[in-house]
């Protein structure tokens, strides 16, 4: 089963620069168990819109069968812990 956490962000995003080192320690901690996917929405806008991404930072976080678990917002290490755990990483 593989596991995808897509992070959409913008540069210019404060909230987005509040996530990241949530995110890198999760990447660190958890050792491949699923891939992170940084999607800059001001270059990857066909990506944003297909996932309907509105606000930012949004967290998807997706395996084989599709979408697990969305967040909108900075969200803390446990939730995205529960989520990945979920979906099988």
């Amino acid at each position: 089963m593989t596991v995808t956490l897509k992070d959409f962000y913008a540069d210019w995003c404060g909230p987005c620069k509040t996530q990241d080192p949530i995110l890198e320690e999760l990447e660190d901690d958890w050792e491949g168990r699923f891939e992170v996917e940084k999607v800059n929405v001001d270059e990857q806008q066909d990506i944003a819109n297909e996932y309907q991404v509105r606000s930012l930072p949004t967290l998807i976080i997706e395996n084989d069968d599709g979408i697990v678990e969305r967040f909108v917002g900075v969200t803390q290490r446990d939730d995205i812990e529960d989520a990945l755990e979920s979906a099988g990483a």
